[in-house]
């Protein structure tokens, strides 16, 4: 017994440096980043403590809520279309035993290609005048759309271009979870004479909500900090109509240099994503089983 602990206490000395190296790592950038959003600050000047006057100009600026409505409105949309698709994909592999391990392979390729490379892609595609979306509007018979062009139709479009990119994704958590589920409750289910359709609702997508929300939690932290994709399609545009928090964020620091302003942007993002995960931990607590 003491020679456990005695083994427990060498391994917890040889980890303490990786663990205080990697707090600081996290720690001191975010620590930063809280002292810079209370002072004026901007490169080449001294920082003047300004009391949070930051976070006040911040609840006055239109751009600042307008950003936070894009935000918003980009992150519910693309994480219900990746969820919804995502478990639909993933119920079809797990029917589909013969081919799930070849098109597995296949669906892993969208999200591990570099952001940069899925922008420019679809770029190309969807150009107004040499694009292939716009070619297959008009061999259907309809008009052509000016997809990132067009206030009205830029943030449906960068949630299918996500959406296209990060579905497997959660496809492939959710038929992780599919595998996981316990055989013996369909065996019942069968002899009771249930449906394919009430099995689904009573049994395998109650059993499915603790992998849907964790997939939830993972895309969140991405959804809604959201830059790569907007950033070479649109740089916030047309107008500011695709201009989320991340993206003011980015502009206001780098373009205009109010670093001070910038940085309680991005702790305005960093408290909201925060949030959202804690709620969402909160649900899958309550979903566990």
């Amino acid at each position: 017994m003491s020679q456990s602990i005695g083994t427990r206490r060498q391994l917890n000395m040889l980890s303490t440096p990786a663990v205080i190296f990697t707090l600081a790592l996290i720690a001191f950038p975010f620590a930063y980043t809280i002292w810079l959003s209370l002072h004026e600050f901007s490169f080449g000047g001294s920082a003047t403590l300004n009391y949070g006057r930051n976070y006040l100009l911040m609840l006055q600026d239109g751009e600042f809520w307008n950003g936070l409505k894009i935000t918003l409105v980009l992150y519910v949309l693309s994480l219900v279309l990746q969820l919804v698709l995502g478990t639909y994909v993933a119920l079809l592999l797990h029917s589909s035993k013969k081919l799930s391990g070849i098109v597995r392979t296949l669906m892993i390729s969208p999200f591990v290609l570099p952001p940069v490379v899925v922008g420019m892609m679809w770029l190309v595609v969807l150009d107004p005048s040499i694009g292939a979306a716009n070619w297959l509007l008009e061999s259907v018979g309809l008009p052509r759309s000016d997809w990132l062009a067009s206030p009205q139709w830029v943030i449906p479009t960068v949630a299918f271009i996500d959406t296209w990119q990060w579905t497997p994704y959660v496809a492939l958590i959710v038929l992780g979870g599919l595998q996981s589920l316990p055989p013996n409750v369909y065996e019942a289910a069968q002899i009771d004479g249930a449906s394919r359709w009430k099995t689904f609702w009573r049994i395998t997508l109650p059993l499915l909500m603790p992998t849907i929300v964790t997939a939830a939690i993972l895309r969140s932290v991405d959804l809604l900090r959201f830059f790569d994709i907007i950033y070479i399609t649109t740089q916030g545009g047309p107008g500011n109509a695709s201009n989320t928090l991340n993206i003011y964020g980015f502009r206001k620091g780098f373009e205009f240099f109010e670093i001070g302003y910038a940085s309680a942007l991005m702790i305005t993002l960093s408290t909201l994503v925060l949030g959202a995960v804690v709620v969402l931990t909160q649900a899958r607590k309550r979903v566990a089983w």
